[in-house]
């Protein structure tokens, strides 16, 4: 890592590391020297199986990956990423084909390079791929809280804002669910706090956004 990315680092800025995952070990000198002149924090493996090893899914990250590697090779590795909410790649080749290149670029590859490959676009895709990463885990983190939050809500508050969701007027909730109106603004407060929201409009998004899945799995259960 140079003085420059250290000090950014420190500084709590942006992290720029980049994992080269190459068998060829001349490869993997020269892609890390040139990735260190553009201030990236440069890890190299010299395989599928040690990235595996070293990664740490905590830190934003990305990777610049061969295809064709002894053991697990590119396409495979993304294929085990994906399943793991793992970093973007970027795959750097000299011997991609059409259907190769294809192939990772539908599974979610930020670029497909060959070596050759020019200085330029290599950097400007490695910064696209950590661009991504942090975007993916500023989602993940949102969705995180706003599971939570959900998570918080008693069964009646629940039940409360389903039928706020759904348009329903507290005077019906308290018809529908045979309790006080009064009743109903109070769990209709308690669960708009909890879920960090201040309008219908804005509980409903956030749960379009996010939680589709978790309000309608949670409705199912019983009583």
């Amino acid at each position: 890592m140079t003085r420059l990315a250290e000090q950014r680092q420190e500084a709590g800025g942006p992290s720029r590391k980049v994992h080269v995952v190459d068998d060829d070990p001349m490869v993997l000198a020269a892609i890390a020297r040139l990735l260190r002149l553009h201030d990236f924090d440069v890890a190299i493996h010299a395989g599928a199986q040690a990235f595996l090893d070293a990664y740490d899914p905590a830190q934003t990250c990305c990777a610049l990956v061969d295809v064709a590697m002894p053991g697990m090779d590119g396409l495979a590795l993304q294929a085990l990423l994906l399943q793991r909410d793992g970093p973007p790649l970027v795959f750097l080749s000299g011997f991609a084909d059409v259907a190769t290149c294809a192939a990772a670029m539908r599974h979610g590859a930020v670029d497909f390079l060959k070596k050759p490959v020019d200085e330029a676009m290599l950097v400007a895709a490695l910064e696209r791929a950590l661009q991504r990463d942090a975007q993916m885990r500023e989602r993940r983190a949102e969705r995180s809280d706003a599971e939570r939050r959900l998570a918080t809500l008693t069964a009646r508050e629940f039940e409360v804002l389903q039928h706020v969701m759904s348009g329903r007027l507290n005077k019906q909730i308290a018809y529908d669910l045979d309790i006080a109106e009064k009743t109903v603004k109070v769990h209709r407060a308690r669960a708009m706090e909890k879920m960090g929201v201040q309008s219908v409009a804005a509980v409903v998004q956030l749960v379009e956004r996010w939680l589709a899945d978790a309000v309608r799995a949670r409705g199912k259960q019983p009583g």
